[in-house]
Formats: C-alpha cells, structure tokens, sequence
C-alpha cells in the first residue's frame, strides 16, 4: 500500500497534520536504522575498532569474484588439474613421475651416495619429434669410418607405442635409481628438443662429460618370434675422428655386466637371433659408439614387432624392471 499525503487530495479542506505524516516517518526509519545497525556489528569487530570488511558477494553461476586471500588457494592450472585428476601419479598410475609424458630437469644435483663423483650419459634413443622432421634427420653425418644419417624415427609395436617414447620413459626411470645411488646423470635429449640429436652429438655429449658410463636405450624392430635384449658393444675401429680403441675394453664389462643384471631384474631372456644366445652383439657402424672416447653401449630391451616383447615393452611394471637392470648393471660397473 502506498501512502498519499494531503497535497493530493483536493476533496479534503486544507488543513495541518501533523502527528499522522509524522509517525509515519518514524516508523519508516526505524527498520532501516535497525539493518544499518546489524550490518554494522556484523561487519565490526567485538570494540568496533577493526576495520570494516565486505560482505560475501551473492555466488555467482557464471563467476568466481573471490579474491585468492579470500577464497583460499589459488585454482589449479592446467598442469595442475592434471596432477591432481592423477593424484600425483604419472600416466602409468604408478607415481614415480617417471613416464614420457613428464619433462624432468635433464640435470639435478647429485645425493649422497656410493655413486657420488661419478658422472653417467643417459641416452634416450631417437626423438618422438623426429617423425616431423624428416629432412633435418635423414642428412648425412661424418661417423669416422664413413657417413650416415643423423638418426632415424625408431621403430614401433603394431599399434603404435614408439621406441622414441619407450626409451624416454626408461632413461627417466633410470635417472631416478641411478641419482638415488649418488651419481651425476645427463641426457642427450630429455623430450625438450624438436628433434634428434644426431648420433654424432649424442657422443660428444658423453665424451665431453667425460662420463665414467654412458648407455644408450633402445628397442628393435625385427620379426614376430625374434625375442629378447640384447646389448651393442664397439668394435675395433679407427678411421677419421673415430679410434675406439680405449674404450673397447671398459666397453664390454660395462656391457656384460648390464646383460647380467637386465636377465635376473626383468626375467627376460637374451636374443634368440642376435648375439648366439650370449646377449651380447659387437658392431662397427654406429656412430654413437665409433665417435665415443669414453665407456659405452647400446642395449636393446626387447623386440618391438614380436607380440610378446611388445606386452612387455608396454607395461610399465616391466620397463622399471628394466631400468633396474641397468642401474645394477652401471652400478657394478662403476663401483667394481
């Protein structure tokens, strides 16, 4: 109901009044006196010194108007929500943030440990961005004995799981033990270059670390029914910047020794069609090994195109199992 006062109502004689209009007045501002009240003990402290705070805005569907200090921390960024959908865990679920969809720091600080002072290259092999690059990795590089190719894309299991991505993941779970142990560990590339390297860098990186171990990761990519690892030494060779002549020696225990221990850590067994049964294959035409002044090896996991391998290559139970054996297999090396 709406009030109307005398100046509206011509049928009326003029006349005063006063305690009526009045009243009315009153009574209109006690219910605002009263709320101007609440909210100011609402908003006071116990002596009505503290300064006065903002209510909460009314929430809003369409948005957050919280300030960080008032909604507490800040949201999750898109990194964020991803670790925490995973609750910390990698992609495999197991939580050793370990797998290729990590990026860890290629270098960190060593620990305390038996292997502290030694310095070890890991070498993930290949690059997952190589395949988008096939011009920059198909140019031929000077190997000391002749030319190849800078590197190559890897292989593949039949549905698609890349050694490029394989390896990566291993190295990482690699860098984890090895720098539990102490030792100072490098990559040759860490998931954080488009492409490669060449297989000529990937060896100076070793020589110029001057590394007590390097190892280079890889899976292969012959027929269904080859099975099993087997690990790539260097041969004899000398020829243009290529003389593996120092290394050979150290080269073969690193290499027997990594052999070992990968049998007992994964229970795989050595090839059955490289290296006649010994898990161990000399070669003369990597880059990687004909370029190395320092003790080195490839070893191969497994057979990405054999459906067995492949099982195993694929599950992440097993590719720590592997990174085990070859940690134990440094670690032996390195310590004696």
């Amino acid at each position: 109901m709406s009030y109307v006062g005398p100046e509206f109502d011509p049928s009326q004689p003029p006349r005063r009044r006063i305690g009526r209009p009045l009243a009315v007045t009153v009574a209109a501002l006690v219910p605002t006196c009263l709320a101007g009240w609440l909210v100011y003990q609402a908003t006071s402290g116990p002596d009505g010194n503290e300064p006065a705070r903002s209510l909460p805005a009314p929430s809003s569907p369409s948005a957050d108007r919280s300030t960080p200090s008032e909604a507490g921390p800040p949201s999750p960024t898109k990194s964020d929500k991803g670790q925490e959908k995973g609750k910390g865990k990698g992609e495999d679920g197991k939580g050793d943030g370990n797998d290729s969809s990590t990026k860890p720091p290629t270098r960190r600080p060593a620990a305390n440990g038996p292997l502290k002072g030694k310095v070890v290259v890991v070498d993930p092999g290949h690059n997952t961005g190589n395949f988008r690059h096939t011009a920059e990795i198909n140019r031929q590089v000077d190997i000391g004995t002749n030319r190849k190719e800078c590197d190559t894309t890897g292989t593949s299991t039949n549905d698609g799981y890349t050694e490029a991505k394989f390896t990566l993941d291993v190295a990482r779970r690699l860098r984890t033990l090895l720098e539990q142990q102490g030792a100072t560990v490098t990559f040759t590339q860490d998931g954080d270059r488009p492409w490669g390297p060449c297989v000529d860098e990937r060896a100076r990186i070793g020589n110029e670390a001057r590394a007590d171990a390097v190892v280079s990761i890889h899976a292969d990519g012959s027929g269904a029914g080859n099975r099993g690892y087997h690990v790539i030494l260097p041969a004899k060779v000398k020829g243009g910047a290529a003389d593996t002549s120092p290394i050979v020696a150290p080269s073969r225990e690193l290499g027997e020794r990594i052999a070992g221990k990968f049998l007992s850590a994964t229970g795989s067994a050595p090839s059955n069609y490289v290296g006649g049964g010994t898990g161990l294959d000399v070669r003369s035409d990597l880059g990687g090994l004909n370029l190395s002044t320092v003790p080195k090896v490839f070893i191969e996991c497994g057979n990405m195109r054999d459906a067995k391998d492949a099982a195993l290559l694929k599950s992440a139970e097993w590719r720590q199992k592997a990174a085990r054996g070859i940690s134990e297999g440094i670690d032996g090396f390195l310590r004696g």
